[in-house]
């Protein structure tokens, strides 16, 4: 059986037996309990993760809150970069929302995966130009909208988190607070 890597990699990248081998390798899946933190703040990141199953919780804890910025969910890279890539320690929190199996790739291993395998810097190049155009849109609608055109948003945008993601960490996300939350799903339930 091909390496579950292998499969994700060569959805984007034509492989060679000797590529694919370099990211069976070099790319271990590991998983890990709901409620495992990945990273603390002030912990330099080492790893970088892809979700093959779960939810990741990014978050800050600002004046003694916790403030959630984003989910990650299958097919989807999470990467503290600064801390990853300048070895400083991280202002925010991963955690598992969901028991998750996740590739792992630390930062050793893809300095060497570039020197094996140099088309895989690029793709990792245009998977970040596009990460960085979507987290642009996002923060553009959030901040240009109301509370219950954000809920609305998820709804059309991310509606698995519904199910999937505590109501109070979904408030935050959003920006408001639990009660807020549920008075604007009554008022778009009744709609």
């Amino acid at each position: 059986m091909q390496n579950e890597i292998v499969k994700l990699i060569s959805r984007h990248l034509e492989l060679s037996d000797e590529e694919a081998f370099a990211f069976a390798e070099c790319i271990p899946i590991k998983e890990f309990k709901k409620g495992i933190i990945l990273l603390k703040e002030g912990q330099i990141s080492r790893d970088s993760y892809f979700v093959i199953q779960g939810c990741i919780r990014k978050y800050y804890i600002i004046d003694g809150e916790e403030r959630t910025t984003e989910f990650y969910v299958e097919d989807e890279s999470i990467s503290s970069l600064q801390s990853y890539k300048n070895k400083t320690p991280a202002n925010h929190y991963f955690e598992c929302v969901e028991d998750c199996r996740l590739a792992v790739l630390n930062y050793d291993k893809e300095q060497e995966l570039f020197e094996r395998v140099p088309k895989y810097e690029s793709l990792c190049r245009m998977s970040m130009e596009d990460d960085f155009g979507e987290q642009q849109d996002a923060l553009a609608k959030f901040i240009t909208s109301s509370p219950e055109t954000r809920y609305r948003n998820l709804l059309k945008a991310r509606p698995d988190l519904i199910q999937r993601v505590p109501q109070y960490h979904l408030a935050s996300y959003l920006g408001i607070k639990p009660e807020s939350l549920s008075r604007i799903r009554k008022r778009v339930a009744k709609k």
